[in-house]
C-alpha cells in the first residue's frame, strides 16, 4: 500500500478551500456595504433578498457539487 492515495484526499480538500476562500471573502466583503444600503432605497429590500438568495444558491452549489473524499 502506497501513501500517495491516502494524502491525495486531504491535500484536495486543503487545496479547495485555499483557492475558494478567498473568492468567497471578496464577495461577502462586497456585498455588506449592499445589504446596508439597499434597504433604504426604492425597492431595495426585494433586491437585497435577490442577492441573498443568489448567494445562497451559489453556496448551495459549490457544497452540493464538491465530491466527498474518505
Amino acid at each position: 500500500m502506497t501513501l500517495l492515495p491516502l494524502l491525495i484526499g486531504p491535500l484536495r480538500r486543503v487545496l479547495l478551500v485555499a483557492l475558494l476562500a478567498p473568492a468567497l471573502l471578496v464577495a461577502l466583503i462586497a456585498t455588506v456595504p449592499a445589504l446596508a444600503v439597499l434597504p433604504f432605497l426604492t425597492d431595495g429590500t426585494d433586491r437585497a433578498v435577490r442577492l441573498l438568495r443568489a448567494h445562497n444558491a451559489y453556496l448551495r452549489t459549490l457544497l452540493t457539487t464538491s465530491p466527498l473524499t474518505r
